[in-house]
């Protein structure tokens, strides 16, 4: 259940943190990643998958939108660069360059932006079936 004083105090966090003018990966991670402060709100998925539909969710997401276009960032020693290698077919790499060409933008920023986003868990096939009630 999503409670107004978890998003109160979820939206106030973000905006203090988004006036100190962070950088994104600062931002994410203090916010949106894995210790920060939604996962520690909404520690499960259905709680997780209920706060991303809200209008707080969607502020966050245009506050990171902003801090990502001062540009990219040096990898440090507390937020290093990984790399991932990704299998796709042809014809989804060549809608992917086709589309961040479109967008006047490279594969990696548009690849991110992708990742940024709420993914209903409908969508993602899991590697084992899970009986659901």
């Amino acid at each position: 259940m999503i409670t107004t004083e978890k998003q109160a105090e979820v939206r106030r966090f973000a905006e203090r943190l988004f006036q100190e003018t962070p950088d994104w990966v600062t931002f994410y991670r203090e916010i949106l990643g894995r210790h920060g402060i939604v996962r520690r709100m909404y520690s499960n998925l259905q709680a997780l998958a209920a706060f991303e539909q809200t209008e707080t969710y969607q502020e966050i997401q245009r506050m990171l939108t902003q801090l990502r276009r001062r540009g990219p960032l040096a990898p440090s020693e507390e937020e290093p660069t990984r790399v991932i290698t990704v299998r796709l077919p042809k014809c989804l790499h060549e809608a992917l360059r086709a589309e961040a060409h479109d967008r006047h933008t490279s594969m990696n920023k548009l690849c991110i932006s992708k990742l940024l986003q709420f993914v209903d868990q409908e969508v993602v096939p899991a590697d084992v079936e899970v009986e659901r009630p």
